[in-house]
């Protein structure tokens, strides 16, 4: 086998351990990304927000009849 065709074998060889290096890191951080999301989506946490999340929306409305009042007026 001419010196070559060795090198030229080696460096394919370099190039797919890379490729599937370069993979394999990506695949874990993406898990570990999922995982994370996975966490936070089915946590007690998450329910909890969602409690004061409703709690929030009422104010809310109350500012918005706040908003209402003072244009009546203005409009007539």
């Amino acid at each position: 086998m001419k010196n070559t065709t060795f090198a030229a074998i080696l460096m394919f060889l370099a190039a797919a351990v890379g490729a599937l290096v370069a993979g394999a890191l990506y695949l874990r951080r993406r898990e570990k990304e999922l995982d994370e999301y996975e966490q936070l989506l089915f946590s007690e946490d998450f329910s909890d927000d969602e409690e004061s999340g409703d709690d929030a929306s009422e104010p809310e409305a109350e500012e918005d009849e706040m908003v209402d009042a003072p244009q009546e007026p203005d409009g007539e």
